[in-house]
């Protein structure tokens, strides 16, 4: 891809370009609690960019300092180049959507969604025209004379969404927007907001729990904790080369490990986990470690390859165990894998092919070999 391209879909790689969000040393503080914690992140314009964590981690207070429903403790907040501490949040240039959608049950869809432009004193004729468009960008076209009772949760979280982009903010926040929704319908409108949003090519920072979520829907993740930044980068990023042993743990699940380093180069890592039998972990890109350094090594689940019979030349990158429980979700099966040591691994393998009824790779306290790449590996110093 040349390169101009790549600065395109990745702005945050582009040295020269400035960021649409900055967020310098902020904080919050309610009484002796610091909710977040002197952070700094840039996000840039036409991002959708997730902050993720868990309850309490500080995503949401973050996201109201942004809205301009709570102040900073300290640090300083600029949106397109604009400090926008003292500015307040009627007047700035976002619009917020919120978990409970917030809309006015005596309204019809395409009142609720002209509020905004009604307060402002827009013209009713740019109003009418505004809205047609909307409704239709949100495919609520047959429903617009119905109200809030009469929809679905989906249908309603097009409306709020409806109502928050009418006024063309510079910056959409959502908080936790797809919450309310069930698993099914809540996937389907992923791609239908990541569509609107690519469409419009608004800014949008979405706050989340969700891990699948914001994997499915971001440019770039924030992942929080206690009130600061544990990690910033791609989905991609985040998932194959987590900074530590709690976005390993967060982002998905994950084998790990405790160890020391036996060998350290460019191209290689070799790593003696005593706990586990002496295993030996060979990993095929090199890091800056001492050898003797205490680390630890994630191994993602779907990347543990299992069978009953072993690997008769492999002197690493395997170990035995006895088939603990197994777990039959359709797509994939996941086994729980006990090792002598007592430590669980847990494995996990799509289903192919149609099994016969009851037929699996391996049955209930069965001694299986599970092995896995130079590659799949991550080590961890923290």
């Amino acid at each position: 891809m040349p390169q101009d391209d790549n600065f395109a879909h990745r702005p945050w790689l582009d040295p020269d370009k400035d960021p649409f969000i900055k967020i310098r040393s902020v904080s919050k503080r309610f009484g002796d609690f610091t909710a977040v914690d002197n952070v700094d992140l840039d996000i840039y314009k036409g991002e959708l960019f997730c902050l993720l964590g868990g309850s309490g981690c500080g995503k949401s207070t973050l996201l109201r300092m942004l809205a301009g429903f709570e102040t900073p403790s300290s640090g300083e907040l600029f949106i397109d180049g604009e400090k926008i501490n003292d500015i307040p949040a009627y007047a700035r240039p976002v619009n917020m959507m919120f978990q409970s959608y917030a809309l006015f049950p005596h309204m019809t869809v395409e009142k609720n969604i002209a509020y905004g432009l009604q307060r402002d004193g827009v013209a009713k004729a740019e109003i009418k025209d505004r809205v047609s468009d909307m409704i239709k960008l949100v495919q609520l076209n047959d429903l617009a004379k119905r109200k809030p009772n009469q929809l679905s949760g989906g249908q309603c979280q097009r409306v709020a969404l409806a109502r928050a982009l009418i006024k063309q903010p510079k910056v959409l926040l959502l908080d936790e927007p797809l919450a309310a929704l069930d698993k099914r319908l809540r996937e389907q409108t992923q791609y239908e907001l990541m569509n609107l949003q690519d469409q419009l090519g608004i800014t949008f920072v979405v706050v989340t729990h969700d891990q699948e979520e914001a994997m499915t829907l971001s440019t770039r993740i924030a992942v929080m904790d206690k009130g600061k930044f544990v990690q910033t980068g791609t989905p991609t990023e985040i998932y194959e080369t987590p900074d530590s042993r709690f976005v390993a743990n967060f982002i998905g699940s994950a084998n790990i490990f405790q160890g020391h380093v036996v060998e350290s180069d460019r191209d290689r890592v070799v790593v003696r986990s005593v706990r586990d039998d002496n295993l030996l972990f060979y990993i095929d890109h090199g890091s800056d470690l001492q050898v003797n350094a205490k680390v630890w090594v994630a191994i993602r689940p779907e990347k543990v390859r299992i069978s009953t019979t072993p690997h008769a030349e492999a002197r690493s990158n395997q170990l035995a165990g006895i088939v603990h429980d197994i777990g039959y979700l359709g797509r994939l099966s996941n086994y729980k894998i006990k090792l002598d040591n007592g430590k669980m691994i847990d494995v996990t393998h799509p289903n192919q092919t149609r099994p016969k009824s009851g037929e699996h790779l391996a049955d209930w306290d069965e001694k299986v070999y599970l092995s896995w790449e130079p590659s799949s590996a991550v080590v961890l110093t923290q």
